[in-house]
């Protein structure tokens, strides 16, 4: 459904390679964060016509940031998605511009009248996405990792913990709000949900560069160890980083005890994010 709807906005643009390029960045993967944003706003009583703007939004600017995440001056990498990243597939340049335009259509999306009638929940969704995807959030997360490559000595726990909170956990946490936002609702559960889901999402990420196989994961594993970063496994062991994650799930399955039995999706999302494969 998410993609479908990223396709059919995409169409509406020229046959251009850039164009093409985006359609690429944006097909398959996990859509979690998509998910996020329909699940909530199915526990809010939003429509799914309403609540795909958003959902597409935030997958939009997850995937500009596989993109730029993919190039050489950042992980270099040659598969994403078990597919070759979208700079092996064109070049340098159209990768930067793809990400550069999924970041725009991301704000585009959210802005569409069609995604709420009020203008002031429009502009609050955009302006939390640009919190949760700039300088206080994603991008604050991506920076941190790359001083800590540099770093004479590695990082601790704690500052692991903070700087998974912004790079993968901040576009998590604004996913899960989305639907709240958009009915008015009081976001604190969702929120509190998706920031133990975002650090758990990110432990099992860390857990398949150790026990996960390219050709299942669908990109390079192992490049932690090789670089001998630090990584919640590094630091807890795999056994260690295997409970933490489990007791975040549990957390974040608690937080959503205020909708009962309406977030059993929710809660079956979570335990997912520890047992998968890829």
């Amino acid at each position: 459904m998410i993609g479908s709807h990223l396709e059919r906005v995409l169409d509406e643009d020229a046959d251009l390679p850039v164009i093409e390029a985006m359609r690429y960045a944006v097909a398959g993967g996990k859509r979690l964060r998509g998910f996020l944003v329909m699940e909530g706003a199915r526990l809010h009583g939003i429509d799914e016509g309403r609540a795909i703007w958003p959902a597409a939004a935030i997958e939009a600017i997850h995937a500009y940031s596989l993109v730029h995440d993919d190039l050489p001056c950042m992980d270099d990498d040659d598969l994403r998605r078990g597919v070759p990243t979208v700079h092996r597939r064109w070049d340098e340049g159209t990768a930067v511009l793809v990400g550069d335009a999924l970041q725009a259509l991301g704000f585009e999306l959210v802005l569409d009248p069609a995604c709420h009638d009020d203008a002031s929940i429009r502009a609050e969704l955009a302006s939390s996405l640009a919190q949760a995807s700039g300088r206080r959030g994603m991008v604050l997360g991506q920076a941190l990792d790359i001083s800590a490559e540099r770093a004479d000595e590695p990082l601790t726990l704690e500052q692991i913990t903070d700087l998974q909170a912004g790079k993968t956990g901040a576009l998590i946490v604004w996913a899960a709000q989305a639907g709240a936002r958009l009915a008015g609702a009081d976001t604190a559960p969702l929120t509190e949900y998706a920031a133990a889901l975002g650090l758990a999402f990110q432990i099992a990420d860390d857990i398949l560069d150790i026990e996960g196989d390219v050709s299942t994961v669908g990109k390079a594993v192992g490049k932690d160890a090789a670089r001998g970063k630090a990584t919640f496994v590094s630091l807890l062991g795999l056994d260690g980083a295997k409970r933490r994650a489990s007791d975040l799930v549990d957390a974040a399955c608690d937080a959503l005890s205020p909708y009962g039995a309406k977030a059993q999706t929710l809660n079956d999302a979570a335990r997912f994010v520890i047992s998968r494969d890829i």
